[in-house]
């Protein structure tokens, strides 16, 4: 088995698991095993047409799942694979607007 870490955002969503161990041989059976056990987190990894959000980047180990075979990506069971949602918002930093900078 595979193990799943959960970022902290998405742990509501998986039974408030920090990691899960499942069964699977490409990371598509993984992530289908895992939005199968926790149904709730589907609608935050998957679109409506099914595929994987664009927001949603998953590693195995330490490689980037879109720059191997994407979902098709083979799997051991002693894999890890995380799930990191990306982060966006906020406001730029301008160091010319800085108070400290005057």
């Amino acid at each position: 088995m595979a193990k799943i870490l959960i970022p902290t955002p998405l742990r509501p969503f998986a039974g408030g698991q920090d990691s899960v161990d499942l069964p699977g041989a490409t990371i598509r059976e993984l992530l289908e095993a895992l939005t199968a056990q926790y149904g709730d987190l589907r609608k935050h990894l998957y679109n409506d047409e099914g595929k994987l959000r664009s927001f949603v980047n998953v590693y195995l180990n330490e490689e980037d799942i879109r720059f191997l075979n994407k979902e098709a990506t083979e799997v051991k069971d002693s894999d890890t694979i995380s799930i990191v949602p990306s982060i966006a918002g906020g406001r730029s930093w301008q160091p010319w607007k800085h108070r400290l900078c005057r």
